[in-house]
């Protein structure tokens, strides 16, 4: 069996500080990966972009594609969230496009810490709604479901249930 772990902490500094079990770290680390933020991969962002907007758009029965504005937002932003952050707001602008062009303003990336993803001058369905609530708060609260949950008025279980519900991981 291998597992694979993903982290954006610097473990050997947490191990030296007491945050994180040394043993621990020497169990998992047999190969380490290190890729660099997203930031430092521009021609990576539209590859990926499309990836997801391909993907998203096929879950949510849309026809879209992003404007050539929209690919200068999306190759110039910093992605502070990296590819977290990139999928939800292409998931985001699928959800949020009212016609077949996604436009920068469906990206919402005013800051690291975006809008909340609803344009309260067009009504979602019920379920996307809810989905993109639910996305919406994991990605404020770094996937702590436990946070996200609290945030939402709900419990931990309900959440999980609203997760599966909508294919959230």
């Amino acid at each position: 069996v291998r597992v694979v772990t993903a982290t954006n902490a610097r473990l050997p500094e947490k191990v030296a500080h007491g945050s994180f079990r040394r043993d621990l770290l020497y169990r998992i680390n047999t190969i380490e990966i290190e890729i660099p933020p997203l930031r430092d991969r521009s021609d990576d962002v539209l590859l990926l972009a499309e990836h997801f907007l391909n993907r998203f758009a096929q879950r949510h029965g849309r026809t879209v594609a992003f404007s050539e504005c929209s690919l200068k937002v999306l190759k110039t932003h910093s992605w502070p969230g990296n590819v977290r952050e990139l999928s939800h707001a292409v998931e985001r602008a699928v959800l949020l496009c009212s016609d077949a062009q996604i436009e920068p303003e469906h990206l919402r990336l005013t800051s690291a810490d975006h809008a909340s993803g609803f344009d309260f001058n067009r009504i979602l369905p019920l379920e996307e709604a809810e989905a993109l609530l639910i996305r919406n708060a994991l990605d404020r609260f770094d996937g702590n479901t436990e946070q996200a949950a609290g945030a939402l008025g709900i419990s931990r279980s309900a959440m999980y249930r609203r997760m599966e519900k909508f294919g959230i991981r």
